[in-house]
């Protein structure tokens, strides 16, 4: 006769539900990930980390865009010293309090420069050049053009005067009306200096223009040459005929 004693049948239940608690813990610890390690179906993150997780990629952000040659304004013959060349986007922008024209963002899609040696009309091919222009281009994704004119401003208001090399630059700021969709004209003014450096008496300045096309923007930096004054006509046309340059290759 055997000594063992059957379990009353609640006791059987409670084990058999307990037995299948402990199986289950089991089957889930074997199939959970190592900490650290990254679940297998997690997808490579490609998006920006300033997006939301739920939106969508902008489509145009993963286009590659390329900022051609014919999409900067040339001289005409009549004023051009020199034919325009390409230049580094960072030597191109200008700088007055800190880097108020290279803060583009993160919605910049494609930015480049190139820069033109003008003379004044009528002259001789054996004067020096009265100046050269900086232009710069950048795209921009969604609304970074617009976004990138309002933080323009903004800096520029706080920025009403700097130091170069010693010398005081006032800077003052207009809107230009009839250029673009909104354009802002920059006006630096300083004590004129002779070629040895001894001060002159006279002021001299130079103008810079930004100009927004669309989902594009353009910066004009108008240097005299060596040190002297721009020519604010030069500029004026260059930007206009520059902002429908930009216009014709976005169609």
């Amino acid at each position: 006769m055997s000594r063992y004693t059957p379990l009353p049948v609640t006791r059987t239940r409670r084990a058999l539900a307990l037995l299948g608690a402990v199986t289950l813990a089991a089957a889930c610890t074997t199939t959970e990930d190592p900490p650290g390690s990254a679940p297998a179906t997690t997808a490579p993150a490609t998006a920006s980390a300033s997006a939301p997780p739920t939106e969508p990629p902008s489509p145009s952000a993963s286009t590659a865009v390329t900022i051609p040659t014919s999409a900067f304004v040339e001289l005409p013959a009549e004023l051009r010293k020199s034919p325009r060349r390409t230049t580094p986007v960072e030597e191109a922008l200008p700088k007055l309090c800190g880097n108020e024209f290279g803060t583009g963002g993160r919605q910049v899609t494609a930015s480049a420069a190139m820069t033109v040696t003008y003379q004044k009309a009528g002259e001789p091919s054996s004067n020096v050049p009265q100046g050269m222009i900086h232009q710069t281009i950048f795209t921009f994704d969604g609304d970074g053009a617009s976004g990138y004119l309002s933080r323009l401003r903004t800096a520029v208001q706080a920025c009403p005067s700097y130091d170069q090399s010693g010398i005081r630059v006032t800077v003052k700021s207009q809107a230009l009306p009839g250029v673009g969709d909104e354009a802002l004209l920059l006006t630096r003014t300083w004590p004129e200096t002779s070629l040895n450096g001894e001060r002159t008496g006279e002021t001299a300045s130079s103008q810079i223009a930004v100009a927004r096309v669309d989902s594009a923007v353009t910066v004009f930096d108008d240097q005299g040459w060596e040190g002297t004054s721009g020519n604010p006509a030069i500029l004026d046309r260059v930007v206009r005929d520059g902002v429908r340059v930009i216009d014709t290759w976005q169609r």
